[in-house]
């Protein structure tokens, strides 16, 4: 062996242990990609539940004629999907039905769409929409809200939560949940609900709080939020962008993780093949994209909005704006 071949093999055994986890993730999405670009995707995993189009509203109807009508809407739909013999659904759509909820918008049909105010949108100082990621549907809703909630009582008074279930989720296991079709799709009907929240309360500092696939979402509907102060992505395959500035807004835009959140190892790259897009980009919490890195405490994928959380005070803080600065090494511990 030559001096310079003894000088490569040197190197390459040096490099060896940083090339790994490329390779591994170079393979990951290279499968990726064969899923959504070969795999049929099936329109649904169960018979679609029979439910009754989203209640008709007349022009100018007030908060309260809205709430009353979306829940006579779910009433009906439970009745419906019991009928049906999906108890399971019936029982989710009963408890949308309860006078405790407000609903800004409802329709049962499919996976579901949800759009509940908690606080009074009007006379808030700060109000967020929380954006959910995969298989968030009226099946899981409960779940969902829980941690609106959560951020609701955290926050206290003189604050709004939003939880906007507004578009069709991808599955967590389907060949959806690795491109930006759906979140594409959702652009779209995010921009426009955050236009009408500033158009009911224009004083009222705007922030976005965006989970797993919610981060894609948002990502994509950036550019249009001009309402917006905060965006902050939590347990985020990426955005779409491969920085913040990528992301062609004028919010601050934030990103944690936990500790123990699965997410870390999805390949933060993207590729397209065949005109398919695979992948979201840069990792939002590396140094390289440019975010407010906040402190996402030792927690799972899930446990983000759970009360008492690391996660949960750092995003009520955002939301309340007594957090100006994070830094990186405070991604999975305070």
């Amino acid at each position: 062996m030559t001096g310079n071949q003894g000088t490569a093999a040197q190197a390459d055994e040096a490099e060896g242990p940083r090339r790994r986890p490329r390779r591994a993730g170079r393979t990951v999405l290279a499968l990726l990609v064969a899923a959504a670009v070969v795999v049929p995707v099936s329109a649904a995993a169960r018979p679609a539940v029979p439910a009754p189009a989203p209640a008709a509203l007349p022009a100018g109807a007030g908060p309260q004629e809205r709430y009353d009508a979306h829940r006579a809407n779910a009433a009906r739909a439970a009745g419906m999907a019991e009928a049906h013999g999906d108890r399971h659904r019936a029982d989710h759509l009963r408890a949308l039905a309860d006078p405790g909820h407000r609903l800004l918008d409802f329709d049962a049909r499919g996976g579901g769409r949800v759009t509940e105010v908690l606080g009074d949108l009007a006379t808030a100082r700060r109000v967020t929409v929380l954006v959910p990621g995969s298989d968030t549907t009226l099946d899981t809703y409960e779940r969902f809200r829980a941690g609106a909630v959560a951020l609701h009582d955290r926050l206290g008074p003189g604050t709004a939560v939003v939880a906007w279930l507004g578009y069709d989720t991808p599955g967590t296991v389907s060949t959806e949940v690795a491109t930006t079709g759906r979140a594409d799709e959702a652009a779209g009907p995010l921009t426009r609900f955050v236009q009408q929240l500033h158009g009911v309360n224009p004083r009222a500092g705007i922030s976005l709080l965006c989970h797993s696939y919610g981060s894609v979402v948002c990502g994509r509907a950036a550019p249009g939020l001009r309402a917006v102060t905060d965006i902050a992505v939590f347990g985020s395959p990426g955005t779409g962008a491969d920085s913040v500035a990528g992301l062609h807004t004028t919010a601050r835009v934030w990103a944690g993780r936990g500790g123990d959140d699965w997410i870390a190892g999805v390949p933060h790259t993207h590729v397209t093949v065949a005109g398919t897009t695979v992948g979201f980009g840069a990792d939002p919490v590396s140094a390289g994209f440019g975010a407010r890195v906040f402190p996402a405490g030792p927690g799972g994928h899930s446990d983000y909005l759970k009360p008492g959380s690391v996660a949960l005070d750092s995003l009520a803080r955002i939301v309340l704006g007594t957090d100006r600065a994070a830094t990186p090494k405070d991604t999975t511990r305070d």
